[in-house]
């Protein structure tokens, strides 16, 4: 259920000293169009359940899960009857792992898992879900640190099974492999230099492929492409910045990487859908706790 929403951004109502949320939804309910800054996971328990991301629409049957990537425009629709399991989770603190931003970027903007497709993968985030169900309620003083530490595995099963998948024609599963571990630090070095100056040709070469085998495998493994990647590394470092209401938003463009005003308030509306200022002040109302 959304309890608080501004346009299309959605504060999300934590539990009280967590960054934790979790929802044991019966409401018969539609939910338009809205973004988050957490993470969002899905389970059916009884009936169908339909999230639309952009143009597509997923339906989940009971006990299918859907992972939903922070900042992603999403709409929901619920059965005249029902009720599913909604979870959502601050990860910021996860981007200090070095590897993390590559899993997000093999879930984005979504990643559904089902019994049918994956049933080794259903089953231990299935069992993970359960826990964290299980442990929110519970009173435990570790509370927020046992569920944390739930979700992280629940990230490197996803990404790990999406990895291993990560297809490469006329190559071999070691070849897969190579490839994996080669963008996942790929995409490590995109998230540590966006803010410089960097070219499709400069991290071609850094790769080892041609710039067009590259931009192939790239958008293979990210679903997007090498400039839209960097683009959505540079908003993602805006954010951090408008949280100090002290840095100019022009300041706060060139430091992102960008010679241009113009180019970076219209990338940061195209990723956002709202403009800098709008964010700055949304994010300085969001509650603490």
């Amino acid at each position: 259920m959304i309890e608080s929403l501004n346009g299309m951004h959605e504060t999300v109502n934590y539990k009280t000293n967590t960054k934790l949320r979790l929802y044991d939804n019966v409401q018969s309910e539609d939910y338009p169009n809205h973004w988050h800054t957490p993470v969002e996971i899905i389970m059916p328990l009884e009936n169908t359940y339909s999230v639309a991301i952009g143009s597509h629409m997923i339906t989940l049957q009971p006990s299918d899960i859907i992972l939903i990537c922070p900042g992603v425009i999403h709409s929901l629709q619920a059965p005249a009857d029902g009720r599913r399991m909604i979870f959502q989770a601050e990860i910021t603190m996860f981007s200090a792992i070095s590897d993390f931003e590559a899993v997000i970027s093999l879930m984005s903007p979504a990643l559904k898992i089902s019994k049918e497709q994956s049933p080794d993968l259903h089953r231990q985030v299935s069992a993970l879900l359960t826990e964290i169900a299980s442990l929110y309620d519970s009173g435990h003083f570790l509370l927020e640190s046992a569920i944390y530490s739930r979700l992280l595995q629940i990230f490197f099963l996803a990404g790990n099974s999406f990895a291993g998948s990560f297809e490469h024609v006329g190559k071999g599963a070691a070849a897969h492999k190579e490839h994996a571990e080669k963008f996942i630090l790929i995409c490590q070095y995109i998230k540590e230099h966006c803010t410089e100056s960097i070219s499709l040709d400069e991290i071609a070469k850094i790769a080892g492929f041609s710039k067009y085998h590259f931009t192939r495998l790239f958008k293979q493994f990210t679903a997007t492409t090498f400039y839209r990647y960097l683009n959505q590394k540079r908003i993602e470092y805006a954010q951090k910045l408008l949280a100090d209401p002290e840095i100019p938003i022009t300041d706060v463009a060139l430091r992102c990487g960008y010679t241009s005003l113009s180019a970076f308030l219209r990338m940061f509306k195209l990723m956002n859908q709202c403009t800098p200022t709008e964010y700055r002040q949304m994010f300085l109302s969001y509650p603490s706790s």
